[in-house]
């Protein structure tokens, strides 16, 4: 398995995150990746490699330019406003929300991070475009080994990205890296690519962006949002629309769900994939389902991941699996390598 990281992962470290109305230390850490790494170099399962770069042009496929030019230019209107912003991160306060105008961008900046995120979860340091746009080369650099001919290549892409929307920011996502995989092997004359979502958090960001679209299904096995982030999204009724209609999957779950209730849940996500026809499938690999995870609700063991892994290779298509959530950071590089191992 060819296996990218992200070398400027670091760069991007924020302080503070609102989490269920008070301000807490964030829980989306570099420890994350690193813990990862330090797995899978251990079990010597794959070459590790840092990213090709790719052209702009490729994340706005996927992105938005006036989100884009938002992010690359962010911290330094923050820093504009005060240079003692330098020791803070940029945190949003203002959303738009229904009937609200979306079509003019503020000149203020509180109102700009606002216009393009949506929650106050997610600090912007110093780093994070960085730290993002590498990210994406990883997802891009695995998407391009699959287009190649290879049979399954690891994005270790920190920060995580599939709440990341067209052109909005939130759940510790900035740029949506399964999407981008995605859409670069559509571009690579593949008809037929299926998203499958395994993170304990429902993969809005990805979900919007492909409602619509035939050529690329979206499977999301998550907790229900009627009581789990992002809230708004992944119901069991969402089905896709327009030339969508029937290409959305979601398979939401009640907290305490075992690996027994969500294996049933992969079995009937990975049997839509199969119907649909899918040519090379992207995994949103989160392994925040695991039951020490401090910010969700599943009871995922260890060795189920193992299990995980094995039937998602099963499924017999070329794959890109990019990392997302996991956030019991003693125990997410022996979650993620146990599903690689198993999927090798």
């Amino acid at each position: 398995m060819h296996i990218f990281y992200n070398p400027d992962h670091a760069v991007h470290q924020g302080k503070l995150e609102m989490y269920r109305g008070r301000m807490v230390p964030c829980h989306e850490v570099p420890q994350r990746q690193d813990q990862v790494l330090a797995a899978l170099q251990a079990r010597a399962l794959g070459p590790l490699q840092t990213p090709s770069r790719f052209d702009d042009a490729l994340l706005q496929r996927i992105h938005s330019p006036r989100y884009m030019r938002f992010l690359q230019t962010a911290w330094q209107q923050w820093l504009a406003l005060d240079p003692a912003n330098a020791a803070l991160d940029a945190i949003p306060s203002v959303w738009p929300t229904r009937g609200f105008r979306t079509d003019l961008e503020p000149e203020n900046f509180a109102a700009r991070m606002g216009l393009y995120s949506f929650d106050a979860g997610t600090p912007l340091t110093a780093g994070t475009w960085q730290a993002a746009r590498s990210g994406a080369d990883c997802a891009l650099s695995a998407a391009a080994c699959i287009a190649n001919g290879g049979r399954a290549a690891f994005a270790l892409s920190r920060p995580p990205g599939h709440h990341a929307g067209a052109d909005f920011f939130g759940g510790y996502c900035f740029l949506n890296n399964a999407a981008l995989a995605a859409q670069y092997l559509r571009d690579s004359d593949l008809e037929r690519v299926a998203v499958l979502d395994v993170d304990y958090h429902h993969g809005n960001g990805t979900q919007a962006i492909f409602y619509e679209r035939a050529d690329v299904f979206f499977a999301s096995i998550h907790g229900d949002p009627r009581t789990e982030y992002p809230f708004f999204l992944g119901h069991a009724n969402e089905h896709g629309q327009g030339a969508g209609l029937g290409f959305n999957l979601n398979l939401p779950l009640p907290r305490g769900s075992d690996y027994a209730r969500w294996s049933e849940a992969l079995e009937l996500a990975l049997e839509a994939i199969a119907e649909y026809g899918a040519q090379a499938l992207v995994v949103s690999l989160g392994v925040d389902t695991f039951a020490g995870d401090p910010i969700s609700g599943f009871a995922l063991q260890s060795q189920d991941y193992l299990r995980m892994g094995e039937r998602i290779a099963h499924a017999g298509l070329p794959t890109v699996l990019v990392f997302e959530g996991g956030y019991a950071v003693d125990a997410v590089g022996v979650n993620v390598a146990n599903v690689l191992q198993a999927f090798a």
